[in-house]
């Protein structure tokens, strides 16, 4: 087994689990600390609320034993702890307590909150630690009556209720957390192994493709990233097995091709050999014999050019090519031809046709179709080599008034090795394939349109902008 075998899995669902660890952190230190701190001012603010009530219970009380007394029953009553100070205004200001709530005067001491009052003259509010309790604190200052000196109101209550608040919004957070986290190991542990299941499919797929298996097909019926990419696989084994079949069938054609010639020319020259011949009989024997040999030298030739083109070593030279003089030379060249198959051969021609293309391979291309079009009609058929343009392409046309080709077979003609059935003669099946590569090398195109009594092979090359009066120097060879 593979140590990563499940690399992919234990990956996604640490990244998921760290996640939600960073998402509950993050809530963590926004909510608590606020929260803590909101409660708090929430409550200075109530504490602040009752210091004006209880100034005005104080300013109603006699003598110091009141003042205990009545700071005793407001403090029981608002449930805080309460203390009065009075101080002189000079500098430094000194605090002196005249009464207190009892609770609160034993371990008060002097009181930061109250000297920071007394001192600015306006409230102040603080948190304060007494020993181990947390007090919160509001210090109000006020006027005494009938020439007392000034005083000050010391609100304070214990922190605790508000920090167990606090903290069971904590233990609760954390145990959500906790939980959450569980829940997210769980959930991304059962994506990533539905994941890893899938990514485990396409890597046997993959593996069957290398191998040569091409007839299962590679299915994912999601349509995330992983749906598209098995998708691709799909495609890939579809064009692979293609190419497969492509090259099974191109070496039994090639062999087949080549193993006709070789035994018509081995038969013939065991005859040569080992019978008496006479003149004339000989004579026959050494054509079927050159028949044969040019059958192979162009089988070979074509075999030759298209594993260049397979490997993209076929260079062409794009220059001005006048079409022209293309179709002239192609009707000159096999008027003989045409003559012994008894076709009638026609060039027609427009006054600018000239193409960006290679010569050489325009005149094989046309070689090709002409030769196709001689040798797959019957006799005394005519056969029209035409050119034209347009205004960004110029046209070659090979014209027959043949049978014409079969529509199922129509979409073939340009396969390497097909051969129409009941053509008038047998071929290797090679050169309209080798025609068409060749014209989509110089970027061009051939097109087909067959029916009864008319086909039409049209090669369409890139029109050269040569101006009329320079193209016979562009053309020079």
């Amino acid at each position: 087994m593979n140590p990563n075998r499940y690399s992919v899995r234990v990956k996604l669902t640490l990244a998921l689990v760290g996640l939600v660890a960073g998402a509950l952190a993050v809530v963590y230190i926004a909510v608590v600390p606020s929260l803590k701190d909101r409660l708090i001012e929430s409550r200075l603010d109530q504490v602040e609320k009752t210091a004006q009530p209880v100034i005005t219970s104080i300013r109603g009380a006699e003598g110091p034993f009141g003042l205990d007394a009545i700071l005793s029953s407001e403090a029981q009553d608002r449930g805080v702890r309460l203390a009065v100070f009075e101080y002189l205004k000079q500098r430094p200001v000194r605090l002196r307590i005249t009464g207190d709530s009892r609770e609160l005067g034993e371990a008060l001491g002097v009181d930061s909150v109250a000297q920071r009052a007394a001192e600015t003259g306006k409230p102040e509010r603080a948190v304060v630690d007494r020993g181990a309790q947390q007090f919160a604190e509001v210090a109000v200052p006020f006027d005494g009556q009938f020439g007392d000196l000034p005083r000050i109101l010391l609100i304070a209550v214990p922190t605790e209720d508000t920090l167990d608040t606090v903290g069971l919004v904590e233990r609760r957070l954390l145990f959500a957390g906790v939980i959450a986290l569980v829940a997210a190991a769980l959930v991304g542990f059962a994506l990533a192994r539905i994941f890893a299941r899938r990514i485990r499919r396409l890597e046997r797929a993959a593996d069957r493709i290398a191998g040569g298996q091409f007839d299962e097909p590679v299915i994912d019926p999601a349509g995330d990233e992983l749906g598209e990419l098995a998708t691709a696989f799909d495609d890939m084994r579809k064009r692979l097995a293609a190419l497969e079949r492509a090259r099974r069938e191109f070496i039994a054609n090639a062999s087949h091709e080549l193993r006709t010639p070789i035994f018509a020319l081995g038969g013939h020259i065991e005859l040569l050999t080992d019978e008496e011949v006479d003149a004339p009989t000989r004579r026959v024997f050494l054509d079927e014999m050159r028949l044969q040999v040019e059958r192979l030298t162009k089988l070979a030739t074509d075999l030759l050019d298209l594993s260049r083109l397979d490997a993209g070593r076929l260079r062409v030279e794009l220059a001005p090519v006048e079409l022209t003089d293309v179709a002239a030379s192609l009707v000159g060249e096999f008027s003989g031809v045409g003559r012994g198959s008894d076709h009638v051969l026609v060039a027609g021609a427009a006054a600018d046709a000239v193409a960006l293309a290679d010569e050489e391979r325009v005149q094989q291309i046309g070689r090709i179709l002409l030769e196709n079009a001689i040798v797959h009609t019957p006799e005394r058929t005519q056969v029209r080599v035409v050119v034209g343009s347009d205004a960004s392409t110029a046209v070659l046309r090979i014209e027959d008034d043949g049978p014409g080709i079969r529509p199922e077979e129509q979409p073939h003609v340009f396969d390497r090795f097909f051969r129409s059935e009941g053509t008038m003669k047998a071929g290797s099946g090679l050169g309209l394939a080798i025609a068409r590569e060749l014209a989509g090398l110089m970027g061009g195109d051939i097109e087909l349109e067959s029916r009864p009594g008319r086909t039409v092979f049209t090669l369409r090359l890139p029109r050269a902008q040569v101006p009329a009066d320079d193209r016979e120097a562009a053309l020079a060879r």
